[in-house]
């Protein structure tokens, strides 16, 4: 029986993965689940799969859950240091699904556990891709890509030469706002971003499609990864989302991977590797789809691509700023403070003040100097939205 945790359990990631888990339960013993403030799917999906243990990431939540656990033997526990307490709690297998820069010290955690971790948070790698890279290979713990787009260059590059590899080409939906013309960009409503063509998604993770923030840090992701180079990393918008990604071999070949959008094609395949197994998913009717669309990002649709590419070709920690200052331009936006342009506005602001800090950007990639960086950047985007509303 593999012992499994859940961070992120309440989020579209988790739910699925807990679907999957909760199809074959006597073969899975759950040791945590947590998640913010849905105490109500929490608690009934740890009574459900009998989790040692479910965790809030909110200690004014703690007694709402330790009521809705009432009479089970799951223990209750709140807050950040009870998080990364679950994420000590020996696991051979770990979803990391906690959105944004919060993801990072648990998964850690975890791959110093010497667990697999099943990596769904993005901005682990954009923030300490070096670290968590070697913090597996010092542990001998593994990572496996959640991302449906990693987990697709993942399975093509089963087998493969990774010195064989010319191109990587990952794709991107184009969000709620693809077709809009560019003038309706500024006025656009946290409502309308929020609404994506072909995914259920969270809010936060909608948004950032519409302003393909998410694949901007999935670019910065690839790299860290795949350790391949930058310009070796190409985006595509397709808006079928039928192909998740290709990997071109120097011998003119292009390898994709097809499927229907379901996040599960991902969980599943991370959470049953090495093997293949059956997965309760769409399997596409190629006839019915007829068709299949690409056509390049617009630069002036999706500046996020342009200020990755800054990030990636800066290195050191300036994947750390460029998420901290996309979390805040994004919570401001979300709040209706900034509009939906101002955002990418905002992280190039930010890039270039860090940018010019000497030594901020070279400090050591240790968790904390991550932390640090984090906060400073943080602090830099309050600033320049106080003076852009002043």
């Amino acid at each position: 029986m593999r012992r499994v945790s859940v961070f992120g359990a309440t989020g579209s990631i988790g739910q699925n993965t807990i679907d999957l888990i909760a199809r074959d339960p006597t073969a899975y013993q759950v040791v945590a689940l947590t998640g913010g403030r849905n105490i109500a799917q929490l608690a009934a999906d740890a009574r459900r799969l009998r989790a040692n243990v479910a965790v809030t990431a909110y200690p004014e939540c703690y007694d709402e859950l330790c009521g809705a656990l009432a009479g089970s033997d799951v223990e209750a526990a709140a807050g950040a240091d009870a998080l990364l307490e679950a994420a000590a709690r020996p696991a051979d297998w770990v979803m990391s699904a906690i959105v944004g820069a919060a993801g990072l010290e648990p998964g850690l955690i975890a791959l110093r556990q010497g667990a697999t971790l099943a990596l769904a948070n993005k901005e682990t790698l954009v923030c300490a891709g070096a670290l968590v890279m070697e913090t597996a290979r010092a542990h001998g713990a593994r990572l496996l890509p959640v991302d449906s787009e990693h987990s697709a260059i993942f399975q093509a590059l089963v087998g493969e030469d990774l010195s064989a590899v010319e191109r990587i080409v990952i794709t991107a939906s184009g969000g709620a706002f693809r077709d809009w013309p560019l003038e309706r960009l500024a006025v656009a409503t946290p409502a309308e971003a929020s609404t994506h063509p072909n995914w259920a998604m969270g809010q936060r993770i909608t948004i950032d499609s519409a302003s393909m923030f998410n694949k901007a840090l999935e670019l910065i992701e690839t790299r860290e990864f795949f350790g391949v180079s930058p310009e070796k990393i190409e985006v595509i918008v397709h808006p079928e989302s039928l192909i998740h990604a290709l990997v071109g071999f120097r011998d003119g070949a292009l390898m994709a991977h097809v499927g229907a959008p379901d996040m599960r094609h991902a969980i599943g395949y991370a959470l049953h590797w090495p093997e293949r197994r059956s997965l309760p998913v769409e399997r596409l009717d190629l006839a019915k789809v007829a068709q299949m669309t690409f056509r390049a990002p617009d630069d002036a649709r999706y500046p996020a691509l342009r200020l990755a590419r800054q990030v990636m070709a800066r290195g050191g920690l300036s994947g750390a700023v460029f998420n901290a200052a996309k979390e805040t331009a994004l919570d401001a936006f979300i709040a209706g403070q900034i509009g939906f342009s101002d955002m990418s506005t905002v992280v190039e602001a930010v890039l270039e003040h860090t940018e010019a800090q000497p030594g901020l950007i070279d400090a050591a990639m240790t968790l904390d100097n991550v932390g640090k960086t984090d906060h400073l950047a943080r602090q830099c985007a309050m600033s320049v939205m106080a003076k852009r509303a002043g």
